[in-house]
């Protein structure tokens, strides 16, 4: 997976969280946009207890959303 998908998910408006699954099987939970920093070759996460990690985009293996998928707006309107 490339970088821009984890972007993309981190500008969702309204943000939704979600985790980050691995090849090799770990998880890393996204509770917030403000505790990911997306460089040009990796992700840096921080987690809910101050550790962090850094992870390469090769190593993703999906985004996984821990609700309902948001609303979509239709075209043209700009919310309320």
């Amino acid at each position: 997976m490339d970088l821009n998908a984890l972007r993309q998910a981190l500008r969702s408006e309204p943000f939704q969280p979600f985790t980050i699954r691995l090849v090799d099987g770990r998880s890393v939970p996204v509770i917030h946009p403000e505790f990911v920093a997306v460089g040009p070759r990796v992700a840096i996460v921080v987690r809910e207890d101050n550790s962090w990690c850094v992870i390469e985009p090769v190593l993703i293996v999906s985004l996984e959303y821990n609700g309902p998928a948001p609303k979509r707006r239709k075209r043209g309107d700009r919310g309320s």
